[in-house]
């Protein structure tokens, strides 16, 4: 596996992202556009999701035709915000052809970063509209920005001991050429690790990190933490092809990959996701495609921390940029 120029989900043909970002309230949200319809599965793992549109990715439901994904901050009132996806993409002339109008899908995903700055900012359907009016194919803008605005991670002792983080993507070219592109969104309740297994971001302790894991299994817990607040929210993307149960594959193996350097991963207080989709037709075996996912997802999770910086108070990883 080799890294391409644009290392990042927009060297994969015919994608597009863009971003809206509330610096003063700390949030955002960031778009994906598809330039022809794509076919997607949704793995998630997380106890307490928050969603809007993910039903068309599920094994069941007979739709094969997504036309852009939005991820959120907002928590659930963020998901309002889809409307404006929908409504560019009606203007465009996009979206399911029902006779009578067009319907734009857009799976949607919220992320919980109420607790990080302004509790009464939410992303909105104007901001949506513009990412849409503004995404590019040009490598995508990675840390703090769209729906990593108020990515934190470590809330063993809540966002004030957290570490900064925010949105990393990447992209891994395979055998024959094939390509699986990642974006991930890391606001996790664990820590996040390096590849050697070190602390990078998580729940500080004074100036040196706690190690959540260590702390919990000692007994440490959090008995107030009301509705679940965290959520590492992860899109894969190759250009192979796939069906909806290779897709669910994929998207499963891509999660092991964010298991690998978030610990602990898949707490009672994590809402995780992982959609996965196909918009083309290249040729790759599924085993093939899922441990280039799992790697992607990694290498963009990492670069959520390493692109990262301070913002509201509280600090970023010793290793960002």
């Amino acid at each position: 596996m080799s890294g391409p120029r644009n290392n990042t989900l927009t060297g994969i043909h015919g994608i597009r992202v863009g971003h809206a970002t509330d610096l003063e309230g700390g949030t955002g949200l960031s778009v994906i556009l598809f330039d022809e319809p794509a076919l997607g599965a949704a793995d998630l793992s997380g106890m307490a999701t928050s969603t809007r549109q993910i039903d068309s990715l599920t094994l069941m439901h007979p739709g094969s035709s997504v036309h852009a994904v939005c991820l959120t901050g907002g928590s659930a009132f963020g998901l309002d915000a889809a409307a404006g996806v929908v409504s560019f993409l009606e203007e465009q002339g996009r979206g399911l052809d029902l006779f009578v109008a067009r319907l734009p899908v857009v799976p949607t995903a919220a992320l919980f970063d109420l607790s990080f700055m302004d509790a009464s900012a939410r992303p909105t359907p104007a901001m949506a509209y513009a990412a849409c009016r503004d995404a590019t194919m040009d490598p995508v803008r990675q840390g703090c920005v769209g729906a990593g605005t108020g990515a934190t991670c470590g809330k063993l002792r809540g966002v004030q001991c957290a570490t900064k983080t925010g949105l990393g993507s990447s992209l891994l070219e395979g055998a024959g050429g094939v390509k699986v592109g990642a974006l991930v969104v890391a606001n996790p309740f664990g820590d996040i690790l390096d590849e050697r297994g070190a602390i990078i971001a998580g729940a500080r302790e004074g100036q040196a990190f706690l190690d959540s894991s260590r702390a919990i299994a000692a007994g440490e817990v959090r008995t107030r933490m009301g509705a679940p607040s965290n959520t590492t929210l992860g899109v894969i993307v190759t250009d192979a092809r796939l069906d909806k149960v290779a897709a669910m594959q994929v998207a499963r193996m891509a999660g092991q990959g964010l298991a690998r350097h978030i610990q602990p991963f898949n707490t009672p207080f994590d809402g995780d996701m992982v959609l996965c989709f196909s918009v083309s037709d290249r040729q790759a075996h599924i085993l093939h495609l899922g441990v280039m996912a799992a790697e992607a997802a990694r290498r963009a999770l990492l670069n959520a921390v390493r692109f990262a910086r301070a913002l509201g108070g509280i600090p970023a990883s010793p290793q960002a940029s």
